[in-house]
């Protein structure tokens, strides 16, 4: 799907070019791409400055699978997820007033990387990633409280697990699985 003309000279975010490096690295691995064309498309992604220029650089690329964005939502109350659920490609999680229990540490995780966008206001969040897993926190705003989260060394071959959203008056806490 092509974006209004307006939208493709819109200038790109550094969320939007790591979205079109990620893009590429699953094409690559899934082998839609040549390592010669993984290697030019990711100096075009890198050297984009709007919209219009990343389209052209993923123009190949079919286009995303459907339903790979779940959404969860509650006003009150909690939101639990634990066991050998499968873990969409993002997760879009909103509660008012409710806790959030997200348990990945047995989940099927499909994709290297997973985006969970967070939207809590009074509520708390707890999220377990596997043992192995990556976090970043980079797109994730917090209101009154900090996040807890004790990052471990990095062994490359867990997913890459991207929490983004905002947090208003509760307290995100983020552990690794002891398994």
């Amino acid at each position: 799907m092509t974006s209004p003309p307006e939208d493709l000279q819109r200038r790109i975010r550094e969320a939007d070019r790591e979205a079109a490096v990620q893009r590429l690295q699953e094409a690559y691995a899934e082998g839609q791409l040549t390592h010669e064309e993984m290697d030019q498309r990711l100096d075009g992604v890198l050297t984009a400055s709007t919209r219009g220029d990343l389209e052209a650089v993923l123009a190949v690329l079919p286009p995303e699978e459907p339903g790979t964005v779940a959404e969860i939502g509650a006003a009150g109350g909690r939101i639990r997820r634990t066991g050998a659920w499968k873990v969409p490609r993002t997760l879009k999680v909103a509660s008012a007033f409710g806790r959030v229990r997200l348990d990945l540490s047995r989940a099927v995780i499909d994709h290297p990387v997973i985006d969970i966008e967070l939207q809590i206001g009074t509520g708390s969040a707890r999220i377990t990633v596997p043992r192995d897993a990556v976090v970043d926190l980079g797109g994730l705003t917090t209101g009154w409280k900090d996040v807890r989260y004790k990052p471990r060394a990095a062994k490359g071959k867990g997913p890459t697990i991207r929490i983004t959203g905002a947090m208003g008056m509760g307290r995100l806490k983020i552990r690794h699985a002891f398994r």
